[in-house]
């Protein structure tokens, strides 16, 4: 598959097969394996973030990017991702890279058979662990075992 988007530090991210479907997000790091980073692995991201910049800052970038979030990668909004990290100063490629793993994996949540709760997942999975103050374990797994009725009523309760 195509590289989506590289960055200044020579990453990249792209789209192969994964476990189940073909939207699996990959990011390759010059002289380091590549690998699909896992919600664990960006949730602690974005907690760090959080941290240093506020999470009001941090979260409301990312639902920027949330909704403009459809079914297919759109150009527009990797650029506007890139220009939202310049405001993380000394941590802006990071948050680039970040902000569009997060964006890739929306897309993917969406482009998903049958779904019915798309992009939200990935929402209230970060919602939990900004706002609830859930551990990033916790964050990442808590939805686990709940049908999707269940996980959508959690995401109405929150407005999204």
């Amino acid at each position: 598959m195509p590289i989506i988007k590289r960055f200044s530090n020579g990453a990249f991210l792209e789209y192969d097969r994964g476990s189940f479907d073909d939207w699996c997000v990959y990011l390759t790091i010059p002289t380091k394996t590549r690998i699909a980073p896992r919600d664990t692995d960006y949730f602690q991201t974005i907690n760090d973030l959080a941290s240093a910049y506020g999470l009001s800052n941090v979260y409301n970038d990312y639902v920027s990017n949330y909704n403009l979030t459809g079914k297919d990668v759109e150009e527009d909004v990797l650029k506007k991702i890139t220009t939202i990290a310049q405001n993380y100063n000394d941590d802006a490629n990071n948050v680039d890279i970040l902000f569009s793993i997060l964006y890739l994996a929306m897309i993917a949540e969406e482009r998903k058979a049958n779904t019915r709760l798309g992009k939200r997942i990935k929402r209230l999975g970060i919602h939990y662990l900004l706002f609830e103050k859930a551990s990033i374990s916790q964050a990442a797994n808590f939805m686990r075992g709940m049908n999707w009725r269940q996980i959508d009523k959690l995401c109405e309760e929150r407005g999204f």
